[in-house]
C-alpha cells in the first residue's frame, strides 16, 4: 500500500497563499506514475459497476415512486422548483436556511456493547424530535407526516472526563450504518487521540427511515425534486439542532467531515454555521443535477420525469441550486476548510470536488487515486488531516 502513496499534491492554496489564476487543481493523467494511472482506472471500473448497480437499485423503487407522484399532482413539482429557485437567486442563507429556534430536548441510551468495544469508550445513541418546519408551505402538510424521518438521531462517543473538542461525521447516500462509518473514517483513532465524536445521521436514512421503505436513504428522493429540497433543509437544521445541544453540554470547538451526500451537506453547512471550527468534505457532491445526468440506467427515468413535469434543464438547476453549496459564500474561513477527493471516484467524480474548490478560493485539498469507497493511500489523508485539525481544536 505504501508503494501507491501519492504524495500531498502542491496546492498553493493548501497554507493561504495567493493562488495564481490559471493553477490546477488536480493533476493531468501524464503526470500520474504508470503504478498510479492503473490505481485510478481500476478504481474507476470497480465505481462504474457500484453507480449501475446503485442506479438500478434507483430505477426501480425511487424513480416509479416519483413518476407516480408527478402523475397525481400534475404541474405541482414545476411549482415547488420555481419557489426553490426563487429562494436561491437571493444567496440569503438565512432565509433558505433559518436556525432552529429552540434547544433540542435530547433523549440519551447507552448505544451496543460493539458500539462501545470499536470505540474502546462511552457511547450513547441520542434522539430528539425534529423542530424542523419544511421550507416550501405547499410540503408541510406531508412533512409533518413523517414520523420516523423526524426524529432526529446521532451516535456520541464521549469522554467521561469532557466534553471534549468534537469531530462530528455525516455518512453518504445509503451508508448509515455507525459501525462501518466508525470503521471508515478511522474514528477510534480520533478517539483515542483526544475528541468526543458524534456520527449524525441524515434524514430518511437508518432508524429515520420511514415505514415500508425499501432501503436506508429512500425518502430522501422519493418524493421527487422538492423532497430532496426538504430533505436537503432539514438535514441542515437537524445539524445545526445538534450543535446547539453540543454546546449546551459544554463543547467548544465542533469540527465536521462527511462523505458523498455527507460531503455535499457538509460544504453546504459551511456556508451555513459559523461555529463550525474546520470543514472537510470528502469525495463531496457539489451539482447532483450533473450527476443525474450520468447515471445510468437512472439517468432516462430521470428524463422521463422532467418530460412528464414539463421542467426543462434550465429550470432544474435554477431549483437545485437552492441546495447547492455553490450558491452560497462559506462562512467557515478559507484556512479551515479541506477538501478530499479520489481520481478514480466514479460516483461523486473528482470534478465535483474541483468545482467546490474553485468557489473555496482555492483552499487546502487533497487527492488519492482511489474510487470513492476504496481510499487507496488514506493514511496520506489521515496524517494531513490530523495536524490540520489540531491546529483549532486543541
Amino acid at each position: 500500500m505504501s508503494e501507491m502513496s501519492i504524495p500531498v499534491p502542491d496546492v498553493p492554496g493548501a497554507l493561504g497563499a495567493d493562488v495564481p489564476a490559471d493553477a490546477q487543481v488536480l493533476p493531468s493523467r501524464s503526470a500520474l506514475s504508470p503504478r498510479q494511472r492503473v490505481v485510478v482506472d481500476v478504481s474507476a471500473i470497480g465505481d462504474l459497476a457500484l453507480r449501475t448497480a446503485a442506479a438500478s437499485v434507483l430505477s426501480t423503487t425511487v424513480a416509479p415512486a416519483v413518476v407516480a407522484h408527478a402523475m397525481r399532482h400534475p404541474g405541482g413539482e414545476r411549482r415547488n422548483l420555481g419557489f426553490y429557485a426563487e429562494l436561491a437567486a437571493e444567496h440569503d442563507v438565512a432565509k433558505s436556511f433559518p436556525a432552529p429556534a429552540e434547544l433540542p430536548d435530547v433523549r440519551s441510551r447507552q448505544a451496543s456493547l460493539l458500539a462501545e468495544w470499536v470505540a474502546n469508550g462511552t457511547v450513547d445513541n441520542i434522539a430528539f424530535p425534529s423542530s424542523f418546519t419544511a421550507i416550501n408551505p405547499a410540503m408541510r402538510k406531508q412533512w409533518r407526516a413523517f414520523t420516523s424521518n423526524n426524529i432526529v438521531r446521532a451516535q456520541h462517543w464521549r469522554h467521561d472526563d469532557g466534553p471534549r473538542p468534537t469531530l462530528c461525521v455525516i455518512h453518504g447516500f445509503m451508508g448509515s450504518s455507525y459501525l462501518l462509518n466508525g470503521l471508515f473514517f478511522s474514528l477510534p483513532w480520533y478517539y483515542r487521540s483526544g475528541y468526543d465524536v458524534l456520527l449524525y445521521t441524515l434524514p430518511f436514512h437508518g432508524r429515520r427511515a420511514e415505514k415500508l421503505s425499501p432501503f436506508s436513504g429512500f425518502g430522501y428522493f422519493a418524493s421527487g425534486l422538492s423532497g430532496f429540497a426538504e430533505s436537503m433543509a432539514q438535514a441542515v437544521h437537524d445539524f445545526r439542532s445538534i450543535v446547539d445541544y453540543l454546546r449546551h453540554t459544554g463543547v467548544e470547538r465542533v469540527a465536521l467531515t462527511g462523505i458523498s451526500l455527507g460531503g455535499y451537506t457538509s460544504a453546504l453547512l459551511a456556508t451555513v454555521e459559523d461555529r463550525l471550527e474546520a470543514v472537510i468534505p470528502n469525495c463531496p457532491v457539489v451539482k447532483p443535477a450533473k450527476l443525474f445526468q450520468e447515471w445510468f440506467p437512472a439517468n432516462t427515468m430521470v428524463r422521463l420525469g422532467l418530460r412528464l413535469t414539463n421542467i426543462n434543464s434550465g429550470e432544474l438547476n435554477a431549483g437545485m441550486s437552492y441546495h447547492c453549496p455553490l450558491n452560497y459564500l462559506p462562512v467557515v474561513p478559507k484556512d479551515r476548510r479541506m477538501i478530499i477527493t479520489g481520481l478514480g471516484d466514479r460516483m461523486a467524480p473528482p470534478d465535483q470536488a474541483a468545482m467546490l474548490w474553485e468557489h473555496w478560493d482555492h483552499c487546502a485539498l487533497h487527492w488519492f487515486p482511489g474510487s470513492h469507497l476504496v481510499h487507496v493511500s488514506q493514511l496520506d489523508y489521515l496524517r494531513r488531516m490530523t495536524p490540520f485539525l489540531h491546529d483549532f481544536m486543541f
